[in-house]
């Protein structure tokens, strides 16, 4: 079985993964609706990949919220924190590397987070399925969940979902 690669993320309406300054005050100051599938999602996912700028954000929620092994892809140098050191991995490698020393290791499911990583899969070809929850709000500019493409990239919708407070959820199959 080949290895599946998936991106489960959050969105502004208009695109945006957090403001220009990287702060995601509009996401998490809403009414919360449950965990949208994230516990389910995260139960089939052998190892969590993101880049440097995601993971140095995830260090400023307050508490390590992954159960997974975490890969942080840089091309600089990482300290991790002596606490993380047996539950982070810092590679230097891009996105068909990544893969080919994923699938080395027997893994089946890896989960994508961070928009420059998830780009960079996009534009290789390599991610199979994306979930994005769309959060009722204009943040007007921030950093974009998708970058430019060299070439269109087609969606097949697989599930669509609608919360009592308004979030969206779609799941779509990368054609």
């Amino acid at each position: 079985m080949a290895l599946k690669v998936s991106v489960y993320i959050a969105t502004s309406l208009d695109g945006f993964i957090a403001r220009k300054n990287g702060d995601i005050d509009w996401l998490t100051g809403g009414e919360s609706g449950g965990d949208y599938g994230y516990a389910d999602f995260m139960s089939t996912i052998d190892y969590v990949v993101m880049g440097r700028n995601t993971y140095e954000k995830v260090l400023t929620f307050g508490g390590w919220g992954y159960d997974k092994k975490v890969i942080v892809l840089s091309s600089k140098k990482i300290k991790i924190k002596d606490k993380l050191k047996d539950k982070v991995e810092v590679l230097n490698l891009g996105p068909k590397k990544l893969v080919k020393e994923i699938e080395k290791r027997k893994a089946k499911h890896i989960y994508l987070d961070g928009g420059v990583t998830i780009q960079r899969f996009l534009r290789e070809g390599l991610v199979d399925e994306m979930t994005i929850t769309t959060i009722p709000v204009l943040i007007g500019e921030g950093l974009p969940l998708f970058g430019e493409l060299a070439k269109d990239i087609k969606l097949k919708l697989l599930q669509s979902q609608s919360f009592k407070n308004s979030f969206v959820q779609n799941k779509y199959k990368v054609l």
